[in-house]
């Protein structure tokens, strides 16, 4: 191995691999500091909390020497359960219709609260059937719904671009709407493809407007704090769900239907940005790996040599004796094949036969496939470009390369 040559060339890796791995050790790293934040923010706090219940436990006890400890422990199991379950007074039902649609809005959306879960062995193995499928649809949902505000932003920030290029006297507009310009911006354009720095500030831009909008109305309907609500937003719009906040629990709401309504917009509006804007983010992360690939030096291009393909001019018996003109790396085919036969070096007939058998059965392979694609996408079928989230943004913003 020379001094030159990275770890990933030393491993053959290539980039796809160095880039995966590059990203888990940075997964790792960026969990591990994590924990060392939350611990040294939480800790405290956390025995602190829990000397001031054994405090109030001990205080209690001591008042009231004729409760037996083992008695009181069990109450206070059965409340929070109560309290989880919803059965306590100052509680909504859980299992109404309203109720019951909020729950499967949880599970479709990977959000999981965790306030109301099926209690019962039935409840447990539909919600194992039916969160599957509805999981699969919201994702499905979440990335038509990305497709869609990425061609919507794009399409904003084209004409934005064009009339740029019309202000700077690129490009301009004949009476018939027909484009003249001085320069091929037909080609300019159709290659042009918008930043996807901006469409992560617009979608960020555009969660912070929802979120604040849905904690204005949060806020004073559930007694919390303005932060809190925003708090909730977030931990409810990336479907993490921790449970600890949890709107529409109580027993009684002023107009609670339309309260009810306007939840559940906000919260699938929330969901649909943020699973957009942590898709446009993902591709900044991906160019921020490439970057740190390149100034770690690691080579991560690694590609074996190329075997001489067997052909009508190159048969498989006459491509070894081509290696020293590929050492050159600028020598051109049809002169190498002059040379051979001038040499008095011939084709056998079985070589070319075979190999022009063999391209046309490729060719004629490579034919239908193309024909049955076409006529697939012309009924209505299939898929257009690559599935999932990252392949729609490589299409819309031009990030192959990235």
């Amino acid at each position: 191995m020379s001094p030159r040559d990275g770890c990933c060339s030393a491993l053959h890796l290539k980039e796809d691999n160095a880039r995966f791995i590059l990203l888990a050790l940075v997964m790792v790293i960026y969990m591990l500091s994590g924990a060392s934040v939350f611990m040294f923010l939480e800790r405290e706090n956390e025995l602190n909390e829990r000397s001031r219940y054994h405090e109030a436990l001990r205080r209690f006890l001591d008042n009231n020497p004729r409760v037996n400890e083992t008695e009181l422990q069990n109450l206070l199991k059965h409340h929070a359960d109560a309290s989880i379950a919803g059965i306590i007074d100052d509680k909504r039902e859980r299992w109404d219709f309203s109720g019951s649609f909020y729950f499967v809005g949880t599970v479709v959306s990977t959000i999981g609260f965790g306030m109301t879960t099926p209690r019962t062995i039935p409840g447990k193995i539909v919600l194992i059937f039916y969160g599957f499928l509805g999981c699969a649809g919201a994702i499905l949902f979440f990335n038509l719904f990305l497709e869609r505000i990425i061609t919507f932003l794009a399409y904003i920030l084209r004409s934005i671009h064009e009339r740029e290029l019309r202000r700077k006297g690129l490009m301009s507009r004949d009476p018939k709407g027909r484009r003249g310009s001085q320069v091929s911006d037909d080609d300019s354009l159709d290659s042009w493809k918008p930043s996807v720095y901006w469409v992560m500030i617009i979608l960020f831009l555009g969660a912070v407007v929802i979120a604040c909008c849905a904690s204005a109305m949060y806020y004073p309907v559930e007694n919390w704090s303005y932060f809190e609500a925003i708090y909730f937003c977030f931990v409810t719009f990336a479907t993490i769900g921790f449970g600890d906040y949890v709107v529409s629990q109580g027993a009684h709401y002023d107009n609670v239907h339309l309260y009810r309504f306007g939840n559940f917009i906000f919260i699938v509006l929330g969901c649909c940005c943020i699973y957009s804007l942590f898709n446009v983010t993902s591709i900044v992360i991906k160019q921020f790996l490439n970057w740190l690939i390149k100034k770690l030096d690691c080579r991560c291009c690694y590609k074996p040599k190329p075997r001489p393909r067997r052909n009508a001019i190159t048969p498989g018996h006459l491509s070894r004796s081509t290696k020293a003109s590929d050492a050159n790396g600028d020598a051109d085919s049809y002169d190498s094949d002059i040379e051979r036969r001038g040499s008095g070096e011939m084709i056998s007939m079985r070589d070319f036969l075979q190999a022009n058998k063999i391209s046309l059965a490729m060719m004629q392979k490579q034919l239908y496939e193309t024909a049955q694609r076409g006529a697939f996408q012309q009924n209505g079928g299939g898929f257009q470009g690559g599935v999932g989230p990252l392949a729609i943004l490589n299409k819309k913003l031009g990030q192959d390369d990235t």
